[in-house]
């Protein structure tokens, strides 16, 4: 299993990013969560192994039909916290 840390900047709160989200990462089969930031971005951790990872990486560029997505950033995670499910905050 490998863990990725994103961060969704654009026209990404308000759009109902997270729900969809939270929806696809499920359909995945992913475990982690995503949540709004306060400078506008989305945040969000997806643990699974690496083509699916890869994969949904791809649909995050997309969104929904309401968001405009102007970057997917891969950041450094050292969360450890153990993930059952995908969860909405």
């Amino acid at each position: 299993m490998a863990r990725q840390r994103y961060i969704v900047t654009g026209k990404v709160q308000g759009v109902g990013f997270r729900y969809w989200t939270h929806h696809t990462a499920s359909l995945f089969g992913l475990r982690g969560w995503v949540r709004n930031r306060p400078d506008g971005s989305v945040e969000l951790v997806a643990e699974g192994d690496i083509a699916t990872l890869q994969q949904f990486e791809k649909e995050l560029w997309q969104g929904p039909v309401n968001s405009h997505v102007a970057n997917v950033s891969l950041c450094d995670t050292n969360l450890r916290e153990p993930l059952s499910r995908f969860t909405m905050h």
